[in-house]
C-alpha cells in the first residue's frame, strides 16, 4: 500500500452571507464595512417606504439618509426584539414624520416615480393609474401625519396591523384607530375614483378609497 504525504484536497465551502444582526454586531465591534453592507441591502426598500410616506423623491432620499445616520450612531440601541429591517423602517418612518411636522412636502414632480415604488401598475394603463396615484398622494398629504403613516404602511404597502404597530412603535389598536380615521377622511376626497376604469386592478389604490 502506498501512502502519500500530500494533504487531502481542500473542501470548497461557501460561507453563508452574514445576517443583518451579524452585520450590526460587526459594526459595533469596529468593522468599517459592515454598516455599508446594511445600507446597500436595504436602501432601495427604505426609500420606497419614505416615498410613500412623503410623496416627494428628494425628501424621501433625504429622510432615508437621515435615518441611516441615526441608525449608524444609535446601533447600540438595537436590542434584537424585532428584526433589523423593522428597526430600520421605524427609524425611517420617524425621520419622515419629523420632516412632515417641520414643513409641508411639495408634490411628486414625476409620475414615473410612483411606478418605481409600485410595480403593480399595468403598462397598458400607466397614464390612468398614475393619475389615480397622484390624486391619492395629494389626498394623503391632507391627513395628519400619524394617520398618513399608518395608512401608507397598512393600505398601500400591505403591512399587517401588527407589523405596522411594530414599525410605528404603538399598540395595534392605535394603528387600527388611525387607519379608520384616515380612511373616513379620505372617502369624501376620493369617492369619485370608484367609477374610474381600472381601479379594481390596483388593490392598494382601492383600499384607501
Amino acid at each position: 500500500m502506498t501512502y502519500s504525504d500530500d494533504p487531502p484536497p481542500a473542501e470548497h465551502t461557501t460561507r453563508p452571507a452574514p445576517t443583518d444582526a451579524d452585520l450590526l454586531s460587526s459594526h459595533l465591534n469596529g468593522d468599517p464595512d459592515a454598516f455599508r453592507e446594511i445600507v446597500q441591502r436595504h436602501r432601495e426598500r427604505l426609500w420606497v417606504v419614505a416615498l410613500r410616506t412623503l410623496g416627494d423623491p428628494d425628501e424621501a432620499a433625504d429622510a432615508v439618509q437621515d435615518a441611516f445616520v441615526s441608525a449608524y450612531r444609535k446601533a447600540g440601541s438595537f436590542r434584537g426584539e424585532a428584526a433589523v429591517t423593522t428597526w430600520l423602517r421605524r427609524i425611517v418612518v420617524n425621520a419622515c414624520l419629523d420632516r412632515m411636522r417641520r414643513k409641508p412636502v411639495r408634490p411628486v414632480a414625476d409620475a414615473e416615480l410612483i411606478e418605481a415604488a409600485d410595480r403593480e401598475v399595468s403598462l397598458a394603463d400607466q397614464t390612468g393609474e398614475h393619475e389615480i396615484a397622484m390624486e391619492i398622494e395629494a389626498a394623503l398629504k391632507r391627513l395628519p401625519s400619524d394617520q398618513r403613516a399608518a395608512l401608507v404602511l397598512v393600505d398601500m404597502m400591505g403591512y399587517s396591523v401588527e407589523d405596522a404597530a411594530t414599525v410605528l412603535d404603538v399598540p395595534a389598536g392605535t394603528v387600527k384607530s388611525r387607519c379608520s380615521r384616515g380612511r373616513a377622511k379620505l372617502v369624501p376626497m376620493l369617492s369619485h375614483l370608484r367609477s374610474r376604469p381600472g381601479l379594481g386592478r390596483g388593490p392598494k389604490v382601492a383600499r384607501v378609497c
